[in-house]
């Protein structure tokens, strides 16, 4: 029945998959990791596989493009493209395919390029290996494809590196790659996962256009269902290897029947849900088997009433130095965090928004002098940080804590994760071991784990179980204010709506303020009371989050705001016409002195800088 659900509207299909089961041997035993799954994908048309980490949606699409390592791995079923079976072609034939017929691009693009070679020399030797043409005609064909794909001065770019390229451009790059040889399919594997939004929605726009005018057939796969909505026409729900849901993407998203389809789009947070509250909100948390409600969402209340910061920021500006020649004397520098104030209250989340390079991150490092300021104030707990020496510094840290983006770089994997979260409490001699076993049993069980699981090894548990110990390390120490560092941006949406859940919960009993660091809007939008909007390492707008959410006056922010994937299938066919301009070096020669910003009081505690800068 579900098969039948999935058949195309549209004709002969480009793509058919029946029954493919893909399993890996592990020792001597196959163990399936994709079970009798079946789709099809019609001619121009875009069908979406998702889920989460683990589903099988990427082993599907490295199934059908026969990539996966041969002797470890077993694929059964039929794959057929334009009616011709792919299982069974011979090597060479199937890497013709490949190349002339279909055409994949990755998550990561500076994976699939070779940094040793200029971009515009590795695409024309694509459309040479598949192409009967000449030099002179390939390169002229790399142009052309470079500027269907918006690379600005494309011509001038032929003979650039990749590491001259920028994410969103890196990207580009690859779908120019993709589409060299005109494939009548493009499955694209995580295209946007690790863009920024502006760059997402560039992207996204972009992949549609390119559908439009070359006709071309897609197979999206992702786990974000903003991007979904924005995209498919029909969509896969996958859970664990097997498919549990197919349709049209509009019935996906209202008339979602299964579980675990129910409880992706209950974790999906919607750009504009918050209008009219006045707290940040706890996700609704749907059980993936049964479809039950397991979390409810409510606000999230803390102590009201005239608080004194907890944390100022006054001016803060870090550099760093640029040296080269022979002598590595300094020539330049990198402008990373400029003239930034701010103040955070206990119980109070102020978000640091911006897209990769805006200083957000480095902001956060500065004010814990995990990194050193080259100037200004920063005042945690009472405690003078700038002029702190390393006793002080220690100390001052029990009142300040960072969450990092990839709890696997911050455990020690030598380490059991009871003796990592105990290290700070018996580092700071608080109390003796069994003390500190104790309360990281306690903070363990706090965090949704068990406290036997102390015995465990970070290798042993999932990311976002990870995460969650590094909270319960993080607050071993008692601290008041906690810097989330992109904490959850690397976790599937389900994992991310429990963690964001478990912040908010400690934030509420515990009178937490936080410094949250991300550059997801529609997360930003749910958990925090205020928000600073970055760009070049300076604030272009900050106020409290209903302001800057509903009424943004800084054109940077209104370009981020707009390039948000909003989860409503009515959205597919809009495009945003977002500028396809990099963003601008932060690199500064050693002379260089910065303007003199001026702010505008837009409404009580909303600013927004005056400039006539292009964003």
């Amino acid at each position: 029945m579900m098969a039948d659900n999935m058949q195309t509207a549209k004709g002969t299909p480009v793509l058919s998959v029946d029954n493919l089961t893909t399993s890996f041997r592990v020792g001597d035993q196959w163990r399936s990791v994709v079970r009798q799954l079946s789709f099809d994908v019609g001619p121009k048309e875009t069908v979406a596989i998702v889920g989460e980490s683990g589903s099988g949606k990427s082993v599907t699409s490295l199934s059908i493009m026969q990539l996966l390592p041969k002797g470890v791995s077993r694929i059964e079923g039929s794959v057929r493209l334009n009616g011709r079976e792919l299982l069974t072609l011979a090597p060479e034939d199937m890497r013709r395919v490949r190349g002339n017929d279909v055409a994949m691009i990755f998550q990561e693009p500076m994976t699939s390029l070779n940094p040793i070679f200029p971009i515009g020399k590795q695409i024309a030797e694509a459309i040479l290996c598949h192409r009967d043409i000449s030099r002179a005609e390939a390169k002229a064909e790399v142009i052309r494809l470079l500027d269907k794909v918006r690379i600005p001065n494309a011509k001038g770019r032929y003979d650039e590196f990749p590491h001259q390229f920028s994410g969103g451009m890196r990207q580009r790059v690859m779908i120019a790659m993709a589409l060299s040889t005109r494939p009548k399919l493009l499955i694209a594997d995580e295209p946007t996962t690790a863009l920024d939004v502006t760059i997402q929605g560039q992207i996204l726009d972009l992949i549609k256009t390119l559908q439009d005018e070359e006709g071309m057939s897609v197979l999206f796969i992702t786990h974000d269902m903003g991007v979904v909505a924005e995209v498919s026409d029909r969509t896969i729900v996958m859970f664990r290897g097997d498919m549990v849901e197919a349709g049209t993407t509009d019935a996906i998203f209202h008339r979602g029947q299964h579980p675990y389809t129910r409880a992706l789009l209950s974790a999906v947070p919607k750009l504009g849900s918050m209008q009219g509250k006045e707290r940040p909100m706890r996700f609704p948390i749907i059980d993936i088997k049964t479809g039950d409600i397991q979390d409810e969402e409510r606000e999230i209340r803390t102590p009201a009433g005239d608080r004194h910061p907890i944390l100022t920021v006054s001016n803060l500006t870090t550099r760093f130095a640029i040296r080269s020649g022979l002598f590595s004397r300094p020539s330049g520098a990198v402008h990373a965090v400029e003239n930034v104030s701010f103040s955070l209250k206990p119980g109070e989340t102020l978000s640091l928004v911006g897209e990769s390079g805006c200083g957000k991150s480095t902001t956060g490092r500065s004010i814990t002098r995990l990194v050193q300021p080259s100037g200004g104030a920063i005042e945690v707990d009472g405690y003078n940080v700038m002029g702190l020496d390393e006793g002080n510094l220690r100390r001052m840290r029990r009142s300040i804590q960072m969450v990092f983006q990839d709890p696997f770089a911050s455990l020690n994997p030598r380490m059991t994760v009871g003796a990592a979260v105990m290290e700070p409490f018996i580092e700071h001699k608080l109390g003796t071991k069994a003390e500190a076993r104790d309360k990281a049993a306690h903070l363990l069980e706090r965090v949704g784990l068990d406290a036997e699981m102390m015995r465990r090894y970070p290798h042993e548990f999932s990311g976002g179980q990870r995460q969650r110990v590094a909270i319960a390390r993080a607050l071993m120490l008692d601290p008041k204010i906690i810097v989330a560092d992109e904490a959850v941006s690397a976790l599937d949406v389900s994992i991310k709506a429990q963690v964001c859940n478990l912040l908010l919960d400690l934030q509420e009993s515990l009178n937490l303020a936080y410094l949250f660091i991300s550059h997801d809007m529609a997360v930003v939008e749910r958990v925090s009371h205020r928000v600073a909007v970055m760009y070049l390492g300076e604030i272009v707008e900050i106020g409290p989050r209903d302001a800057v959410f509903d009424n943004p006056q800084h054109p940077y922010t209104k370009k981020l705001i707009a390039a948000v994937p909003v989860p409503d299938p009515a959205r597919r066919k809009l495009t945003r016409q977002i500028a396809t301009d990099e963003i601008r070096s932060p690199v500064r020669p050693l002379d260089y002195r910065p303007p003199e910003r001026r702010y505008r009081q837009v409404s009580e505690g909303h600013l927004v800088q005056m400039s006539d800068e292009a964003y």
